[in-house]
C-alpha cells in the first residue's frame, strides 16, 4: 500500500488533533466512519481515494505538546477513546511552527521556529518535511493549514508576482504572513495545499507559483456549521422568490479559535469570509447582512449559532425565520479535512494544478480564478464536485 503524508499547520490544535485521533480510532474499528463523502457510496472506489490506513500524520504547532496531550487539552474526543490509541498519538510530536507578531493576534506561541530570516525559516520547514517523508517512506504529501486565524491583510505589491514575493522573502518583508510561507513551501516541495483557515493565501504570486509547480491548491475557510446552513437556505429563498431583507447571524464559542477571534483584526478576517456568500447566491445585495462572532469561554468547542432572517413574500408581507444551531465545531470540521486530503491527493495524481474550484463545497470563501465568480450555492457546489468525479471516473475507465 502506498503511503500518503499529511502535514498540518496547527497540528496540535482542536481540528487537527480531532482528525488524527479520529482516523486512528476509525482504523481500529473503534469509531464509525460517518460524515465523510469519501467514505460513502461508490466514491472511494470510483476515484481510488487513499485508504485511511495509508494516511501518516505530522506537522507544525506553536504549542509544545504531543497529539495525545493536545487532544486531551481540547476536550473534543472523549478521554476513554483517546486512551485506546494513546501510544500512537503520543508518538506524533509537532515541529516548531512559524509565527509573526504582525499576524499572530492573541494566540499563544511557546514552540516556534528559531530563525533570523524568512529564508532560514523555510529551510527549517523544508528539512522537517523531507525528514518526515524519509522516516515514514511516504509516496506523496498534502499540506493542510489548520492554524489560528491571522490578522486581516490586504494584497499588496509584494504579493503580486513571484519575483516580488521571492524578493520579499529575501528582505524579510513583514507583509508575507506565516500562512503564505506554508503555501510557498508546498509549491517548492510539489505538495498539494489546502487552506482551511480564512487567513490570506490566495494572492497572485502564489496562484501563479502553484500553476508553475504543478500542484493543486484549495481554500478558503472550511464551511462547517452556520455558513453551511446559509448556503443551503439562501438558494431555497431564491427559487421561491422570497426577497431577503436582512440576515443577522451571531455565534458564541469558547475554544482556542474563539479566543483568537477575540482579537479585532483576526475577527475581521473571519467575518469577511462569512459575509461573502449571500449576494452571489441571491443575485442582489443584502444591505442588512450582519455576522458577529463572540468568544464565550464556558462553551468550549460546543459552538452555538443563531440566525434571524427577514424576508418579504407575496403582497410585500414581512416574515421571519429563526435558526438555532448547537454544534461541535471540530467534529463538523474534522471529516471535511479528511475528505479534502483524499480528494486533493486524487487531484494531484490526476495532474490537476492551481485552484481546484470543484472543491468549493468545502469552503466559506472558495478560491476562484480572476474573471470567475465564486460559487457559494451549496447545490451548485455539489454539482461541480460531481461533474469532476465523473470526469475522473471516465479517465480511470479509459485507462483500464
Amino acid at each position: 500500500m502506498s503511503r500518503l503524508g499529511v502535514c498540518f499547520v496547527g497540528a496540535g490544535g482542536a481540528v487537527a488533533s480531532t482528525v488524527i485521533a479520529g482516523v486512528a480510532l476509525m482504523k481500529r474499528g473503534l469509531a464509525p466512519r460517518i460524515g465523510m463523502v469519501t467514505e460513502t457510496g461508490g466514491l472511494p472506489q470510483t476515484l481510488g481515494c487513499a485508504p485511511l490506513d495509508s494516511l501518516v500524520f505530522g506537522g507544525w504547532d506553536i504549542r509544545d505538546a504531543n497529539i495525545f496531550e493536545a487532544a486531551l487539552r481540547e476536550c473534543i474526543v472523549p478521554e476513554h477513546l483517546l486512551r485506546k490509541v494513546e501510544p500512537e498519538l503520543r508518538a506524533i510530536k509537532p515541529w516548531p511552527g512559524v509565527v509573526s507578531p504582525k499576524f499572530l493576534g492573541t494566540a499563544d506561541a511557546d514552540h516556534v521556529v528559531t530563525a533570523k530570516s524568512h529564508r532560514e525559516e523555510l529551510e527549517l520547514l523544508t528539512r522537517n518535511v523531507k525528514d518526515f517523508k524519509a522516516l515514514n517512506k511516504l509516496d506523496r504529501l498534502i499540506i493542510v493549514n489548520l492554524g489560528s486565524t491571522e490578522r486581516h491583510a490586504e494584497v499588496s505589491d509584494v504579493h503580486r508576482t513571484v519575483a516580488a514575493f521571492e524578493a520579499g522573502l529575501s528582505r524579510n518583508d513583514e507583509r508575507i504572513s506565516p500562512a503564505m510561507k506554508y503555501l510557498y513551501l508546498a509549491c517548492k516541495l510539489g505538495a498539494g495545499h489546502v487552506n482551511f483557515t480564512p487567513s490570506l493565501t490566495k494572492v497572485p504570486a502564489l496562484e501563479s507559483l502553484a500553476e508553475t509547480a504543478g500542484i493543486p491548491i484549495a481554500g478558503e475557510d472550511g464551511k462547517t456549521g452556520q455558513t453551511l446552513l446559509k448556503t443551503a437556505l439562501a438558494p431555497a429563498f431564491a427559487v421561491r422568490q422570497l426577497h431577503v431583507q436582512g440576515w443577522f447571524s451571531t455565534n458564541i464559542l469558547g475554544n482556542n479559535d474563539g479566543r483568537v477571534l477575540d482579537d479585532p483584526e483576526s475577527n475581521k478576517t473571519k467575518v469577511a469570509s462569512k459575509l461573502s456568500v449571500l449576494d452571489e447566491i441571491l443575485g442582489y445585495e443584502v444591505a442588512d447582512h450582519q455576522v458577529h462572532i463572540n468568544y464565550y469561554r464556558p462553551r468550549g468547542d460546543e459552538k452555538e449559532a443563531w440566525d434571524n432572517i427577514d424576508v418579504l413574500g407575496f403582497l410585500g408581507e414581512r416574515m421571519q425565520i429563526k435558526i438555532n444551531f448547537l454544534c461541535k465545531d471540530s467534529i463538523l470540521a474534522a471529516p471535511l479535512v479528511v475528505d479534502l486530503v483524499r480528494l486533493m491527493d486524487v487531484a494531484q495524481r490526476c495532474g490537476e494544478r492551481g485552484i481546484q474550484r470543484q472543491f468549493s463545497l468545502f469552503f466559506k470563501a472558495p478560491y476562484h480564478r480572476d474573471g470567475e465568480r465564486a460559487v457559494n450555492d451549496l447545490f451548485k457546489q455539489n454539482a461541480l464536485l460531481q461533474e469532476w468525479v465523473e470526469k475522473v471516473a471516465r479517465r480511470v475507465r479509459a485507462a483500464v
